[in-house]
């Protein structure tokens, strides 16, 4: 039986809380209120901090939540993100932001997993599509209005403002989950060692989503960080860049409610899903090279319609493929994958693009994209039967 909205929100919420915490503080640690980082090394850090948190952290708290529950994991990262972003607020000293900044990192470690896990043991396998799309959407609106709405609290107020705000959603949507979300006792497991683990790990209904899911934040995050650099190096103002980013946010937030939607009626298949994801998105990367405000926009809209419709058909086929007892563990282990893609996209465009140009850096990884396009086209359906 599919789960009552009542149910859902709380976990869209929760989605959409990780995303702006995340893009909300790092837009604007260097932006123009008063206790803005002035340093770029110091900025690196604090970006590098968070993420590197994630990336450590998300399979572990996975493994946790198959063992004690995805909901009190869930319940515990949200309140501890609302205390580790309420440590700035109440210090307010430079070296607290490092503390903060760690916390929230881990924090959110430990309740993305958990929610994704929760979507997908409250809904039935033939509404994963829909219940993936909508969440996909959610942090999606997260993630576009995180620099926005950000960027005006911390004019407004500085860093400590939209830290205050934090605190608040955290512990609200922490209040929310306890009321609205149902206990999932979690469920008995068959003794898994390591091989077992490396042998689930390394099959293709494992590697296959994960990979697209990998290479749909890496195409976003280049998208959302070179496009304003390419159009800006084509004479763009501010205002049409900023345009641009946000044009690429509102296309993959409104894909994935689609997409979902689609798979889950039998109009897409989850390989036809992500190839086709895969190619546009490259497509996009492609159109990236094309100096102008029709290139920056045509790879924007291609971008973000690519990596939105990959998105809920990847995380649709992990839950299809991974047996419910160790639905945390495989969702905290696609979320170290899409970190990873998070972090070598950028920079193997950075590294071409310093040795040659940006255009070429942008090619680099369409060229990525678009061979695994082809493999997925080329390869049997990623979407197990349902047990």
């Amino acid at each position: 039986m599919t789960a009552p909205a009542r149910q859902m929100w709380p976990l869209y919420a929760a989605g959409f809380t990780t995303a702006f915490g995340a893009h909300g503080i790092a837009a604007n640690l260097g932006g123009f209120s008063a206790d803005a980082v002035t340093s770029l090394l110091v900025l690196g850090g604090l970006l590098a901090l968070y993420d590197g948190a994630e990336v450590l952290l998300k399979p572990v708290f996975g493994s946790l939540a198959d063992r004690v529950g995805a909901r009190p994991l869930l319940l515990g990262g949200l309140v501890a993100f609302a205390a580790a972003s309420a440590v700035y607020v109440v210090a307010d000293r430079p070296s607290w932001l490092w503390v903060a900044r760690l916390g929230q990192g881990a924090a959110a470690s430990a309740f993305s997993p958990a929610a994704s896990a929760l979507v997908a043991r409250l809904n039935p396998a033939a509404k994963h599509g829909r219940a993936f799309g909508s969440y996909g959407f959610y942090k999606s609106i997260g993630y576009t209005l995180g620099p926005l709405l950000g960027g005006v609290l911390a004019w407004a107020g500085g860093l400590r403002l939209l830290f205050a705000v934090l605190t608040v959603l955290g512990a609200a949507v922490a209040v929310w989950v306890l009321l609205a979300v149902p206990v999932v006792a979690p469920l008995p497991k068959a003794r898994q060692t390591v091989l077992d683990l490396v042998r689930r790990l390394t099959d293709r209904a494992f590697l296959a989503p994960t990979g697209a899911l990998a290479a749909a934040t890496a195409a976003l995050s280049v998208g959302v960080g070179f496009l304003p650099v390419s159009g800006r190096a084509a004479g763009l103002g501010t205002v049409a860049t900023g345009a641009a980013v946000s044009v690429l946010a509102a296309c993959a937030a409104v894909v994935q409610p689609w997409a979902g939607r689609a798979l889950d009626a039998g109009r897409l298949t989850t390989r036809t899903g992500l190839g086709v994801g895969l190619a546009v998105a490259a497509a996009g990367l492609g159109c990236a090279m094309v100096p102008g405000l029709v290139g920056v926009l045509s790879a924007a809209v291609l971008i973000g319609a690519g990596t939105g419709l990959m998105t809920p058909l990847g995380f649709a086929a992990l839950a299809a493929g991974t047996p419910t007892e160790r639905l945390g563990q495989t969702m905290g282990s696609a979320e170290l994958g899409r970190e990873l893609g998070d972090a070598g996209g950028p920079l193997l465009v950075a590294a071409v693009a310093s040795a040659t140009a940006l255009m070429y850096g942008f090619a680099a990884l369409a060229v990525l994209l678009a061979a695994g396009a082809v493999l997925a086209f080329a390869a049997r359906s990623t979407r197990a039967p349902t047990p």
